[in-house]
């Protein structure tokens, strides 16, 4: 018997295993999955060359290498002192429960 669907818990969902994420068109998938990568950069300290995103058409890889690498550059600016809190609630959450913010920019220098 299928699973029912569930809501996605960005801040929360466990970092480990495998996870599927499908939906219609323009239900935030990619959103989503720049968040967790992001997540996985900065919670987990995994290398991008880590992670493994898969999708089925080389148009939607291209969107998705662009918009987790444009994910990865706003966090970076985020961490950056002085800089004013981020209007995405989900990163400026992931800014303000990180410990360590030049640890962070490390993180996400190497990222970049």
């Amino acid at each position: 018997m299928a699973e029912s669907p569930q809501v996605l818990d960005l801040p929360g969902m466990a970092l480990d295993g495998l996870h599927l994420i499908e939906a219609s068109a323009g239900t935030g998938k990619t959103y989503a999955i720049s968040h967790l990568v992001l997540r996985l950069v900065l919670e987990a300290e995994r290398r991008v060359e880590q992670i493994l995103v898969l999708t089925f058409t080389d148009a939607a890889t291209e969107e998705l290498r662009e918009r987790i690498a444009r994910r990865l550059r706003e966090a970076r600016a985020a961490f950056v002192p002085g800089s004013p809190v981020p209007r995405d609630s989900l990163l400026a959450e992931l800014v303000a429960r990180h410990a360590d913010p030049e640890r962070a920019r490390v993180l996400l220098d190497a990222a970049v």
